[in-house]
């Protein structure tokens, strides 16, 4: 039987932080990541169901979003928003699926970005200071 005295403890320094509305185990400042570290699978998915949805319409399946909503059983305002990733600059999306870098904002303001210039774009959706133009 083990006495009070021989107890050991461990601690592990991480931090909760709720990321795209969930709870997430965030590692320690100096933890570095694998190189096969994946992509935020909710964004991947995010960004594969808009292309999706975006192909339908353009196939002429679905004449306005609310037709799309109400066929994929969704509000029309979600799917209008999710809607907007099919849209990102091409780099963008090759940033975020191919080269598997971590996003600098939530699934939620990536959404946003579409209506911005495809330059600003790079910049704010994985953290770069966008290109100077003088």
């Amino acid at each position: 039987m083990t006495k009070p005295d021989d107890t050991i403890r461990v601690l592990i320094p991480l931090n909760v932080r709720k990321k795209n509305g969930r709870p997430k185990i965030m590692p320690p400042a100096d933890y570095r990541p694998s190189e096969d570290q994946a992509q935020d699978p909710h964004i991947l998915r995010a960004i594969g169901r808009a292309w999706g949805w975006r192909r339908r319409m353009d196939a002429g399946e679905f004449a306005t979003i609310q037709e799309l909503a109400e066929a994929v059983g969704l509000a029309e305002r979600h799917v209008s928003r999710q809607l907007r990733l099919a849209y990102l600059a091409p780099e963008v999306l090759k940033r975020l699926t191919c080269g598997r870098e971590a996003t600098a904002v939530s699934l939620y303001d990536l959404c946003f970005l579409a209506s911005e210039a495809w330059g600003e774009q790079v910049g704010r959706a994985v953290g770069e200071a966008p290109p100077r133009t003088t």
